[in-house]
């Protein structure tokens, strides 16, 4: 799952270059302060990985509950669940539960609990295009790395002009791999379990458990 991104927008606090930029960090802004105004988020999302000169096309859907920086994500037949300090990887296919207090699995890979916010430094960003999605406008935000040495190219995030909600994003590699997340469902506030953030060892009897720390 190390290339599974969610749903990001990047960037706030950074100075832009001329107006073009001004707006999209305007707009940013927007959906940052509405997103962080939500009790709890639940995301189904479809994720597609393409790279033509390695002959690979994956598609997969998954679906994430967030609160604060609690999460559960389920994605490619594995469940992680973060309780805000440990992070337990469920496995079922190998029967193993990995536990671990490092809430990311490389510097490049973008979090749940970093889902829907914003970063202060990484990238220069400028409006682009507007697409109508099946009678949605949506207006993309272009970032660029300011690292160079950055594995990532460019990405594109589309946001819903009317609902300051994310639509997708798209991450295009130096080596070629353009990988789109898109949200097929946004739903906040919805009333979840005490436990849904609590791993419950009795669930997985015979499983074994890797502690990595």
């Amino acid at each position: 799952m190390k290339r599974i991104i969610i749903v990001v927008a990047l960037l706030i606090g950074i100075t832009g270059y001329g107006q073009n930029s001004t707006n999209a960090e305007a707009l940013l802004n927007e959906v940052s302060t509405k997103v962080k105004a939500y009790e709890n988020i639940s995301i189904d999302f479809k994720y597609v990985l393409h790279n033509t000169s390695e002959d690979i096309n994956q598609e997969t859907r998954g679906n994430v509950v967030i609160e604060d920086e609690k999460y559960i994500l389920n994605v490619l037949g594995i469940t992680r669940i973060y309780d805000g300090q440990t992070l337990y990887t469920i496995n079922p296919e190998d029967e193993e539960v990995t536990v671990s207090s490092d809430n990311s699995e490389d510097e490049s890979t973008i979090t749940p609990s970093e889902m829907l916010s914003f970063y202060e430094d990484g990238y220069t960003y400028d409006m682009d295009i507007i697409q109508d999605v099946r009678g949605r406008k949506i207006q993309y935000i272009k970032l660029n790395p300011i690292d160079t040495n950055s594995e990532i190219k460019q990405v594109l995030l589309g946001i819903d002009a009317k609902t300051k909600h994310i639509y997708n994003l798209i991450e295009i590699g130096k080596n070629g791999t353009r990988t789109t997340l898109t949200v097929n469902s946004f739903k906040t506030n919805e009333p979840i379990s005490k436990t849904l953030f609590t791993f419950d060892k009795s669930k997985y009897e015979g499983y074994y458990i890797n502690k990595l720390d």
